[in-house]
């Protein structure tokens, strides 16, 4: 583990530091800090000429000022020199709009990945992309992560039993169907319309739900209206519980006020985002993910695979 560097941006402070604990890794030092006017001013506190440089920054509320200092930290790191700029991003914004849905629209992944790639980075980490096609968007190498065996490996601890997995949307199906092949699980799916942004109306729930367990998998909350729709759709179809797994929780707005009314039980999230503590409803639970993005980087730098930290054996997922 020679000639490697973390830093962190102001976004996520908690997650990088505790990723460099794990790695016994100090942080390099960095100044950030604003001018009167909101400009952002970024300076490495030392020398990274020709080092493996581990750039770790969420793109989380306030999105536009954590984006723009990643760019400009990218832009500093490379030209001080860094080996390899390695942008570990476990959430990356403006990822919802992948595509033109009505004319006139932008598409802001394609926009936030030519940004990063023009900026100087040299390779991204990320966790679970809104859809798995963006990692297309970007010429340079993206890990993409995936956050449900982290939700499995808790499941199968705490003995969840007579479960089911439930799929929030058709374009959910492919994280729902790995979830449920590797805990050898049934799959429902929920069969919705979207009428405005943010906003969402259960039609149907494809699938048997009666009398189990009902493991909703999903990559973002954010103001919570979806998944406290179908978790209702799910009591009312005879589901005995609701456990809400995502990766994301934006909880924009009075998210945290319906998810605590919510007919879910509970609410796990990974802590690709941070958590104010005022969002600490009793119902979320959080999943680190520093563990397996210090094993990560460790591997990258190494130059080992990353496929080989996703195994299933004896029933346990290893990370």
């Amino acid at each position: 583990m020679d000639k490697i560097q973390l830093i962190s941006g102001r976004s996520h402070p908690e997650l990088a530091q505790s990723i460099a604990k794990i790695l016994k890794i100090g942080l390099t030092s960095v100044e950030i800090k604003d001018f009167a006017d909101g400009e952002i001013y970024f300076r490495i506190g030392k020398k990274v000429r020709n080092d493996d440089v581990f750039f770790i920054q969420s793109v989380s509320p306030p999105v536009n000022d954590h984006l723009m200092e990643l760019l400009i930290g990218v832009d500093a790191l490379k030209r001080a020199s860094a080996g390899r700029i390695n942008l570990v991003c476990p959430f990356l914004a403006y990822t919802r709009q992948d595509r033109k849905a009505v004319s006139r629209e932008p598409i802001t992944a394609k926009l936030v990945a030519d940004l990063i790639t023009k900026a100087g980075a040299d390779r991204l980490v990320t966790v679970d992309l809104h859809a798995d096609q963006i990692q297309g968007f970007y010429d340079i190498p993206v890990d993409h992560l995936v956050g449900y065996p982290l939700f499995a490996r808790y499941l199968l601890e705490n003995k969840i039993d007579k479960m089911v997995i439930i799929s929030p949307d058709v374009g959910g199906l492919r994280r729902g169907r790995g979830m449920a092949k590797l805990l050898n699980l049934p799959l429902a799916m929920i069969d919705k319309r979207r009428p405005v942004h943010n906003q969402a109306q259960v039609l149907n729930v494809i699938g048997d739900v009666e009398g189990k367990t009902a493991i909703l998998i999903d990559d973002i909350i954010d103001t919570a209206g979806t998944v406290v729709e179908i978790a209702r759709a799910l009591k009312e179809k005879g589901a005995r519980e609701v456990i809400i797994c995502t990766t994301h929780g934006l909880l924009s707005g009075d998210a945290c006020r319906r998810l605590r009314g919510s007919a879910a039980s509970k609410i796990l999230l990974l802590d690709t985002l941070p958590l104010a503590k005022e969002k600490k409803i009793d119902k979320i639970e959080i999943i680190s993910l520093a563990p397996l993005l210090a094993e990560v980087i460790r591997r990258i730098h190494l130059g080992k695979s990353l496929g080989a930290l996703f195994t299933w054996e004896k029933k346990e997922v290893v990370l």
